[in-house]
């Protein structure tokens, strides 16, 4: 699982990385600032808020035609969505400002830009190098109850595996989008294992959000969640057609995060 926990709280991976990288960056800054040169202070505030702003700001522009059927998902950046090559015009505009007021700040800026880059895409390839458990050989059943279905026995197509329940909003508010594009999609299989409720609670959502999901699955006991060890709910697991997991997402997932990461379940001659 791309997914870390710390007590009762949990974190998508690459998430947690790049917060941990952002404090390191902020911390480094602080103590350069207090013993060389007050000026780096406000140049890290800076610095981050405009990384922050171009990195999503060139997201959009790179999926403008997503965002332009549904503006307001600009704002919904609980879902993620931000540009590393964006974050870095971001930063070095700030830098541009820096060296006309101070080049001595420079080496200082460097510093503690490398300190934060270095912590982010250390702990990014630590968490992503885990290899995740392979598809489960334990069976469950379909909503009404007439067919038994093993992940692993599975035939070999890529799959969207999504873990959810009805009384979860981030489950509820991305379950539209993911109805949208498993009917869309022929060429991956898309499974939605709804965790600890029966089929009379599933049904009446369904009929209420006036949804249709072709591949439901009953997991009372929430063997799924144990299996691939899912601190919390919607989880969205991308299964090659062996089964293994090629990358997760914790939380609500956007649209261009889910079409992504099929995209790394779909070989390049098939696409």
């Amino acid at each position: 699982m791309d997914v870390v926990t710390l007590g009762p709280l949990a974190f998508a991976s690459d998430r947690l990385a790049a917060i941990i990288g952002i404090f390191v960056f902020l911390g480094v800054g602080s103590f350069l600032a207090r013993r060389y040169d007050k000026r780096l202070a406000p140049w890290t505030t800076a610095a981050l808020l405009s990384g922050l702003i171009a990195a999503r700001a060139l997201h959009v522009l790179m999926h403008l035609d997503s965002f332009l059927s549904e503006p307001w998902r600009v704002l919904y950046l609980w879902q993620g969505g931000f540009s590393m090559v964006g974050g870095a015009i971001g930063v070095a505009i700030t830098l541009i400002f820096l060296m006309r007021e101070s080049r001595q700040t420079l080496p200082l800026s460097a510093v503690t830009f490398a300190a934060g880059c270095f912590v982010w895409f250390a702990l990014t390839m630590l968490w992503q190098a885990a290899e995740g458990p392979a598809a489960p050989r334990f069976t469950l059943a379909n909503l009404d109850g007439s067919q038994f279905v093993a992940l692993s026995e599975r035939a070999g197509r890529p799959a969207v595996v999504n873990l959810w329940a009805t009384w979860c909003p981030p489950c509820r508010r991305e379950m539209p989008l993911l109805a949208e594009v498993a009917a869309a999609r022929a060429d991956v299989d898309f499974i939605f294992a709804n965790q600890g409720e029966g089929p009379a609670v599933i049904k009446a959502y369904l009929a209420d959000e006036n949804l249709r999901l072709e591949a439901i699955l009953l997991d009372p006991a929430r063997s799924l969640s144990r299996h691939y060890a899912a601190p919390g709910m919607p989880v969205t697991l991308f299964l090659g057609a062996d089964g293994q997991v090629v990358t997760t997402h914790f939380g609500e997932i956007s649209r261009e995060a889910l079409n992504a990461a099929i995209a790394r379940l779909i070989p390049a001659d098939k696409e």
